[in-house]
C-alpha cells in the first residue's frame, strides 16, 4: 500500500477534529500517518490530539507553543518540519472536514498513472443539513494560477518528490513566502509555473464543513459574496496576486505583469484583453471584469 503523510493544521478545533481524524484513519487501501500542528488554542485541541497520538502510532503531534495566526503559516510549518522522505505522497487536511473513505485511494490512482498533484471538488455542508457542491473542475487556463487556487487545499495530494522540492522552495524564499496568506493558492502557482501535471477531479472527495470560523468557506450565498467583495475592495485580493508575481518574478513571462504592478486604472483595464485566461469559471471572469471596470480591483 502507498504510504501517505497527511499534514493536518489545527486551531480551536475540539468540536470537529476527532471526526476528521477518524475519517482519515479509515482511508481504504493506503498506509496513512497523520502529522498534526496545533496553533496556540483556547480549547482542548492539543490535549485531544495528544490523547489520540498516545493510543495510535499513526498520529504524530508536532511541538506546541508557536502562534501562527492563520492556516497558511501553520501549513508552512508542517511542510518545513515534517520529513517526507519515507512516503510516496503528501496530503493536506483541515481539522473540521470529513473525508470519503476512498479519497486517498482514488487520488493515488491518478498520481500513479500520469499526474504530479491531485485535487477535487468538495461538498460543502452546514449544521442545518444543507449541502452544496463546490465545483472547481473547470479546464485550467493559462494564467489562472495567479488569480485563484485549484480548489480547497484540503483536497490536495502531492507526489513526494514534488513535496520535497516545494519544501526546499519555501526555505529558500521564506522572507517572501511567509507573507502569502493562502498556502493552497501558493502551491498551485508553484506547481503550474514548474509545469507539473495537475488533476482537478470533478468527483467530490470530502465533505467541507461550514461554520462561522471558516477562514474562507463556500461562496454560495449573499453574505459570502459580500465578504469576497470586501476583500477585493480592500485590495487584499490584488495584494495576494502581487505577492505571487514578485515571488515568481524570475519565472513569469506574462503580458500583463507591468499593468498589474503599476496599479493604475488605465493599466488594469488592459487586463480585460486576457480575461478568459485569468479565471477558469465564466462567472468568476465576469466578477473580475466588473471589479476592474468599477476600479476596485
Amino acid at each position: 500500500m502507498k504510504k501517505i503523510a497527511v499534514l493536518l493544521a489545527a486551531y480551536n478545533g475540539s468540536l470537529w477534529i476527532e471526526a476528521q481524524i477518524n475519517s482519515i484513519l479509515q482511508q481504504k487501501n493506503v498506509d496513512v500517518t497523520i502529522y498534526i500542528s496545533v496553533d496556540i488554542s483556547h480549547d482542548n485541541t492539543l490535549s485531544l490530539c495528544e490523547c489520540f497520538a498516545s493510543s495510535n502510532e499513526r498520529i504524530k503531534v508536532l511541538g506546541y507553543g508557536e502562534k501562527f495566526g492563520g492556516a497558511a503559516a501553520n501549513f508552512y510549518r508542517l511542510i518545513k518540519d515534517v520529513d517526507f522522505s519515507s512516503f510516496d505522497y503528501v496530503a493536506f487536511a483541515d481539522q473540521d472536514d470529513l473525508w470519503l473513505d476512498d479519497k486517498l485511494e482514488i487520488s493515488c490512482s491518478f498520481l500513479a498513472e500520469y499526474y504530479d498533484v491531485y485535487s477535487s471538488n468538495v461538498v460543502a455542508f452546514w449544521p442545518d443539513g444543507r449541502r452544496f457542491l463546490i465545483d472547481k473542475a473547470q479546464p485550467q487556463v493559462k494564467y489562472d494560477f495567479l488569480f485563484e487556487a485549484a480548489g480547497p487545499g484540503c483536497t490536495y495530494v502531492i507526489k513526494c518528490d514534488v513535496a520535497i522540492s516545494f519544501k526546499d522552495f519555501l526555505v529558500e524564499h521564506w522572507p517572501l513566502v511567509k507573507n502569502i496568506s493562502l498556502h493552497d493558492w501558493l502551491f498551485y502557482s508553484y506547481a503550474r509555473i514548474n509545469c507539473l501535471k495537475w488533476k482537478i477531479d470533478s468527483r467530490p472527495s470530502m465533505y467541507y464543513r461550514q461554520h462561522q470560523n471558516n477562514q474562507i468557506g463556500a461562496n454560495n450565498s449573499f453574505s459570502a459574496a459580500v465578504k469576497r467583495y470586501k476583500l477585493i475592495k480592500s485590495k487584499w485580493y490584488r495584494g495576494e496576486i502581487l505577492k505571487l508575481i514578485r515571488l515568481f518574478s524570475d519565472s513569469l513571462d506574462i503580458p500583463f505583469k507591468e499593468a498589474i504592478l503599476s496599479g493604475r486604472y488605465i493599466d488594469n483595464i488592459k487586463l480585460l484583453r486576457s480575461i478568459n485566461q485569468l479565471r477558469r469559471k465564466r462567472k468568476d471572469r465576469l466578477y473580475l471584469s466588473i471589479s476592474i471596470l468599477l476600479g476596485i480591483f
